[in-house]
């Protein structure tokens, strides 16, 4: 289980935007980035200062394709850290976890450094498989640890769990629910068999094709 205590008193707790940057075009969905950080800020009590974090993303400069990774302390102080986008992904397998989450702990909303949830799902990754997903404590689907997830419906619609779910509200989730293209719906490990079509998405990556590797040992059976 997280730990209990408040972001505000524990001086190793971030806040983190991760973002892609590309020469001549800038920061992939920059204003939903800093609208977010600043939301989670508020939220969470972090003093923050919307110019600072405005202009801490404009500086950021590259002769290449750039992994960007912006975090917020507790004392407001803001840190930024670049590395070489990492190589595009074709396809991702994923398993379904045993590690689960409690859809009432309000800060799954945000994007933190509480990841222990996370880090002991990925850490249990069978080889070839790129993703986990959790579910929630009523076996809801929630998130990957470093994804969205989003399903077409045999319907054709594409859907993504709410943040009631107990899942992070994500960048890209957020701009394909602004543009019409993605709704909320609560989601089930039926659902992903159903699904024709499931994509892992994120800003950095955007929307990837993936697969549910049901024949790895980390999987949660269907009753």
């Amino acid at each position: 289980m997280e730990s209990p205590l408040q972001p505000a008193q524990d001086p190793s707790f971030r806040l983190i935007e991760t973002f892609g940057y590309l020469p001549g075009v800038g920061i992939t969905r920059a204003e939903l980035h800093v609208s977010r950080l600043v939301a989670s800020a508020a939220d969470l009590g972090l003093p923050h200062d919307r110019d600072a974090i405005e202009t801490q993303m404009a500086q950021i400069t590259g002769d290449g394709p750039l992994r960007c990774r912006l975090t917020l302390s507790p004392a407001g102080a803001l840190e930024l850290t670049t590395a070489p986008m990492p190589a595009p992904l074709e396809q991702m397998r994923f398993v379904i976890s045993d590690v689960r989450l409690n859809s009432g702990n309000p800060l799954l909303r945000h994007k933190t450094s509480r990841r222990a949830s996370y880090d002991r799902a990925r850490a249990a990754l069978p080889d070839g498989v790129q993703e986990a997903i959790l579910l929630n404590e009523r076996g809801e689907v929630c998130e990957g640890t470093i994804t969205n997830i989003a399903v077409t419906t045999p319907q054709g619609d594409r859907l993504t769990p709410p943040l009631s779910s107990g899942c992070l509200a994500g960048v890209y989730r957020q701009s394909q629910l602004d543009a019409g293209t993605l709704k909320e719906a609560s989601l089930s490990p039926q659902d992903l068999a159903d699904a024709p079509a499931i994509h892992l998405i994120n800003s950095l990556r955007g929307a990837t094709p993936a697969f549910w590797a049901r024949e790895c040992a980390q999987f949660v059976h269907i009753a």
